[in-house]
């Protein structure tokens, strides 16, 4: 699938991984619909870079359903998701003050696992009615898991969780959506220079980026978003999880 031919819906969009690959996408020749809860930041968005945008609770079935019947009006056709809508907190099952908040658990799989797949799914609803490609493909969803799917630190089992869920959906969504010509991918970042992550001291930011083996850094939005740009243009590229992480192993 060549960009001038994609129709995106992007997740997050306003901030970050999702703004980074909205921009990207544009740039590229695509046409983007923008689905994120912050109205304000989401439209300022959507109009510097000519996109469309619609404020969207990935959580909610009417919400969701509503934002991709708005991208189908705009844009005519859906043929590829990009699920960057997520949430990060630090909270350990045990802590000094009692066990984790159940409260918080459900919110951050509400948010990362639930949203990603209630997107995921009434996207590819919309993507089924594409007229297949040469090889009988019709559209594309890439997620965002995490490296804290496969080695989560402290304070982090909510997060890992609900990455690790996504990490686990690849796969089977493939073969599901086989039948439609829908591929899935999931990438797996790991640290990034996000909004949350820029605002930490520079210290911080530095002793992050010194477990990073080559090359020592934080990574940049722009890298996800080339990598999903990759993942939409790759034909070939199904049912897996790619890490893109500077080959950091979190401890």
């Amino acid at each position: 699938m060549q960009m001038q031919d994609t129709a995106a819906v992007i997740t997050g969009g306003a901030s970050g991984l999702g703004e980074a690959t909205a921009r990207l996408f544009r740039a590229s020749g695509a046409q983007v619909t923008i689905l994120d809860r912050d109205a304000t930041r989401g439209q300022a968005v959507a109009e510097e870079i000519g996109a469309h945008f619609v404020q969207t609770d990935v959580t909610s079935e009417d919400s969701v359903k509503a934002a991709i019947a708005h991208a189908m009006e705009k844009m005519g056709k859906i043929n590829a998701a990009i699920n960057c809508a997520g949430v990060g907190t630090a909270e350990k099952t045990l802590g000094r003050d009692g066990p984790h908040s159940l409260d918080h658990y459900n919110r951050v799989i509400g948010i990362n696992l639930v949203g990603t797949f209630n997107v995921a799914r009434l996207a590819a609803a919309e993507m089924a009615r594409n007229a297949p490609t040469e090889d009988g493909q019709r559209g594309v969803i890439v997620n965002t898991a995490s490296v804290a799917a496969f080695d989560g630190q402290k304070g982090q089992v909510a997060y890992a969780s609900s990455k690790a869920g996504i990490a686990g959906m690849s796969l089977p969504m493939a073969r599901d959506l086989s039948r439609e010509g829908i591929r899935v991918m999931a990438i797996a970042p790991g640290i990034f220079l996000t909004p949350m992550l820029m605002g930490l001291p520079q210290e911080v930011q530095d002793q992050l980026a010194a477990d990073v083996i080559c090359p020592r850094r934080l990574g940049r939005p722009e890298e996800y978003a080339s990598l999903a740009r990759f993942i939409v243009e790759n034909g070939y590229l199904n049912g897996e999880t790619i890490r893109i992480d500077g080959a950091l192993r979190m401890r």
